[in-house]
């Protein structure tokens, strides 16, 4: 166990949008902070318990589809991480993670047409070069749901979006031989992995509209997810009541936040305290409606 008066070396070797990644010898501990971020962009507030959101409901999903694929998570408990993450700051925020050489694609699942998706198949009917049949109305619910992938933006930059084929070819630059079954691997296990989580998460009065998924590989060459799961961060939640196709739906996520901005175009990245309340709140409601339990 590290000792107090080394407690405060330990700094991040990575530092994303929302979360701190910490080399811990032969696994890592990811805290996902307070942080917000919207249009790939980190707001300068801090919205209080959202870290513990992401990290609690990742671990739910982890829970329930290592049927489908093995997770990264070894515990969330920070009585088994070194002394310095069982500081206050750190308790239900941090997660003991394998290490993995992650693939360098986003993997986004859409099952309904809304966001980008709906602006562009109103332009041209497709969605992410994916041509879509006639017809369709925002939020629609799509016959299947569609893969698309996208690179992953280093902070400050925007991903982009990319076909099936050029995924392939992208994940050829970074691991030669192996791009195609790579490529196939991560679209299936990503529209698996959607499709039981959605038909649970409907169950519980929550549509999922879309959400994105990271995999890497294990020292043995397994693919296994990673990052986070099903969050409010990384996913758009819709309550199935009251949905109704046509029009924007309400939801659990950042849309509060992302509709502010949009709407306030001269902003600073600084949300109204009006806005980052009713943001956890979102949050907060949808972690209780999918895992039945008040955030502890």
């Amino acid at each position: 166990m590290m000792r107090c008066e080394n407690m405060q070396e330990l700094k991040p070797i990575k530092e994303g949008k929302v979360r701190e990644i910490y080399d811990n010898g032969d696994s890592l501990i990811m805290v996902a902070t307070d942080r917000i971020s919207c249009f790939d962009v980190i707001l300068n507030n801090e919205v209080t318990k959202k870290g513990a959101v992401l990290t609690q409901m990742s671990k739910f999903w982890f829970d329930m589809t290592e049927d489908i694929l093995p997770n990264h998570m070894i515990s969330v408990d920070t009585k088994d991480m070194p002394e310095f993450f069982q500081q206050e700051k750190f308790e239900g925020k941090s997660m003991m993670c394998r290490k993995l050489n992650m693939l360098p694609i986003e993997c986004i699942v859409r099952g309904y047409i809304t966001g980008s998706g709906w602006a562009s198949y109103k332009e041209n009917g497709t969605v992410c070069g994916i041509k879509l049949s006639e017809g369709l109305k925002e939020s629609d619910k799509l016959p299947e749901p569609i893969y698309t992938p996208s690179t992953k933006a280093e902070i400050g930059d925007h991903d982009e979006n990319i076909s099936f084929e050029q995924s392939i070819d992208h994940l050829e630059k970074y691991f030669p031989g192996k791009g195609r079954e790579y490529a196939e691997k991560l679209r299936d296990n990503t529209i698996a992995l959607y499709k039981k989580c959605a038909e649970y998460a409907l169950s519980k009065g929550i549509i999922i509209a879309d959400t994105k998924f990271e995999f890497g590989l294990d020292e043995d060459g397994n693919m296994v997810i990673g990052d986070e799961m099903l969050t409010p961060d990384s996913s758009r939640f819709w309550p199935a009541e009251g949905y109704e196709p046509g029009h924007g739906q309400p939801s659990f996520d950042k849309q509060f936040a992302r509709d502010w901005l949009k709407a306030n175009p001269d902003n600073d990245w600084t949300l109204p305290q009006e806005i980052v309340d009713k943001t956890i709140e979102k949050y907060l409601q949808a972690y209780k409606m999918l895992t039945g339990k008040e955030l502890a």
